[in-house]
């Protein structure tokens, strides 16, 4: 009842205040209310800075489709909550299996042989225009990334803040977690974000999908009867060794015990709900760019961000399934004394500062952007996890649904730390298309793995216009050097998918492999070309990247500032020089904290 009343009582509160943005100035003002912007928005406001919070979807906390983490694959196609983009993977993607066409009637295809008169659009890659971003349609994954991941960043950027030994506390901060021990004090119990574990008693069960977990537990050099024990560790525990760690692992997500899911737009509602915090968030505002005092006080003096220009209105951004061009919205401004804070994400930050004159020259004269700042980094260094899966079919139905559960590996080609994460259970999930997934039925059992520490990327996205409305052009790039080695990597994964099942018992196997491939006898070139093909992504990073000051293509300096102004910052996950970890979400979320540290510390 307290939740259900803070969430009416935040309505209330955002829907008087949609009205106060126009002209009007806050001390800062934050572009996207996701795993970047969300929490630096209510943080601020907390500190007791007056915030305005500009998001260009809606709030959609109390659609049961996003609410409940169980229905995320709903949420996902929910066009209350999504934006369509469509990107490449190669500069040739043809045979890609979930190629999308709009057919001649407005709808989807997705496949290999589209109607007649369908356009090609690309590769689906969906985002989210709703309060909380990213984080309220996604798996709720919860992992930290390696410590290397940060202490990489100290190393370009020569700031300590950056190491890991400095980033646990930015989490404990954030973490209300529900399952380790109070004692443990390298977690955290009183923060806004509720992470918990998912049920794990089904591994001391009769459950059919128990012999194959159990399988996986022994394939990693552990005892069959330790598959209970193994599902209930800790996967972020601050352990010298926690980044070699392989095996089992039970299901951890953000959300509470009993599945709502917990996210930056929860944690924004009730900021406002409790009614004593200085936060304005306003929703259906699409922003265009950035203005600045451009006027020069001596010669090493930079352009001031001093607010944002946007365009008002419902479903404004084309990735958006309502769109209407024919609707543009009102042209409204608002202005920030001390800084100007942008959390787009990894696609709709770097197009922001290319509208607003910074980004690559030559990129904006192509559109007559006037070039305030030649950032030749902004859009570019796209990076990205690479996602495939082994899929298969049990000779009968499963008996039992159990949990997912993960599994950490480390193949020939790691770097020194696992380098795959693996998820197994009975469900379908090959990538991102309208509709997605496949269901094959209560025989399906898929093991579907995230590629860490990718080596063979880096994509781009570039404008396709000065309008604000139209989505960029996107590509990864995948596969573009040392191809080789994670493709490498990624067999080694189908592997051992393939052996969890190999052995099943009597009954419920043999097993029939639906893909990589369907014959008995496949190849590992095979596999690999089948790879290299149809892997997928949608941990996208690393288009407006931190670095030190000795490198050109660095767009931010070690606290999130836009080189070449000032009073202008991006915190979300577009920040990281690499994409980090399995999952970026946390990563983000713990960067998001990190960046609310920084900017209160030079306020001091």
């Amino acid at each position: 009842m307290l939740l259900r009343h803070l969430l009416s009582s935040a309505f209330l509160l955002v829907a008087a205040g949609v009205e106060a943005a126009e002209n009007k100035t806050y001390e800062y003002i934050v572009v996207g209310s996701g795993p970047g912007g969300g929490p630096i928005a209510a943080n601020l406001a907390r500190a007791g800075h007056s915030v305005l919070l500009l998001e260009a979807g809606d709030d959609q906390t109390q659609n049961v489709n996003v609410s409940v983490l169980a229905n995320f694959n709903i949420a996902a196609n929910d066009e209350k909550t999504r934006w369509d983009f469509f990107v490449n993977h190669t500069d040739n993607d043809l045979g890609y299996n979930h190629m999308v066409y709009r057919k001649p009637d407005g709808g989807f295809y997705t496949g290999l042989t589209p109607p007649a008169g369908a356009k090609q659009l690309g590769i689906w890659y969906p985002r989210t225009g709703t309060l909380g971003g990213c984080a309220m349609h996604n798996g709720a994954v919860v992992t930290l990334p390696a410590d290397a991941d940060w202490d990489y960043i100290a190393g370009i950027t020569k700031d300590d803040g950056w190491l890991s030994k400095n980033m646990r506390p930015h989490f404990k901060r954030m973490e209300r977690n529900a399952d380790v021990a109070v004692t443990d004090t390298s977690h955290g119990f009183n923060g806004w974000l509720d992470i918990s574990l998912g049920d794990t008693t089904w591994a001391n069960s009769s459950a059919d999908a128990v012999a194959l977990a159990t399988k996986a537990a022994t394939l990693t050099g552990f005892s069959p009867l330790a598959l209970e024990k193994l599902m209930n560790r800790d996967i972020d525990a601050d352990v010298p060794d926690r980044d070699q760690t392989l095996g089992v692992f039970g299901s951890w997500s953000h959300a509470t015990k009993s599945g709502q899911r917990s996210s930056p737009g929860y944690y924004v509602r009730e900021t406002i709900a409790e009614g004593k915090y200085p936060l304005t968030l306003q929703p259906y505002s699409l922003v265009s760019k950035v203005l600045f005092d451009k006027k020069r006080h001596g010669k090493d003096s930079k352009p001031k961000a001093i607010g944002v220009e946007y365009h008002r209105g419902e479903y404004l951004y084309s990735a958006d399934p309502r769109y209407d061009p024919s609707k543009k919205g009102t042209v409204e401004r608002a202005y920030a004394s001390k800084e100007v804070i942008i959390a787009g994400g990894a696609f709709n930050s770097p197009q922001i500062l290319m509208l607003s004159g910074i980004g690559p020259k030559e990129e904006l004269k192509k559109f007559k952007i006037p070039v305030l700042v030649d950032s030749p980094g902004v859009g570019q260094n796209l990076d990205d996890n690479y996602e495939g899966s082994v899929a298969s079919l049990a000779a009968r139905d499963f008996k039992d649904f159990t949990n997912i559960y993960f599994v950490f590996l480390k193949t020939s080609q790691s770097m020194g730390n696992r380098d795959i994460q693996m998820w197994c259970g009975q469900f379908s999930f090959e990538g991102f298309w309208p509709g997605f997934p496949d269901d094959f039925g209560p025989k399906q059992y898929e093991c579907t793995f995230v590629h860490m520490n990718p080596r063979s990327q880096k994509g781009y996205l570039k404008l396709r216009s000065a309008d604000p409305r139209d989505t960029p052009e996107i590509n990864f790039k995948f596969f573009e050097k040392n191809a080789d080695k994670d493709l490498q990597a990624m067999l080694e994964a189908i592997k051992f998918g393939r052996k969890i099942v190999e052995d099943a018992p009597e009954g419920l196997g043999p097993f029939k492999e639906i893909h990589p491939c369907t014959s008995a006898d496949c190849s590992d070139e095979e596999t690999t070309a089948f790879l290299k093909k149809q892997v997928y992504s949608h941990h996208a990073t690393s288009t407006c990247a931190i670095g030190g000051d000795d490198d050109k293509m660095a767009v931010l300096d070690s606290k999130f500032r836009v080189r070449g102004v000032t009073g202008l910052r991006v915190v979300d996950a577009s920040a990281f020089p690499r994409v980090p970890g399995a999952f970026p979400v946390i990563p983000t979320i713990v960067l998001s904290e990190k960046a609310t540290y920084d900017v209160l510390s030079e306020l001091k």
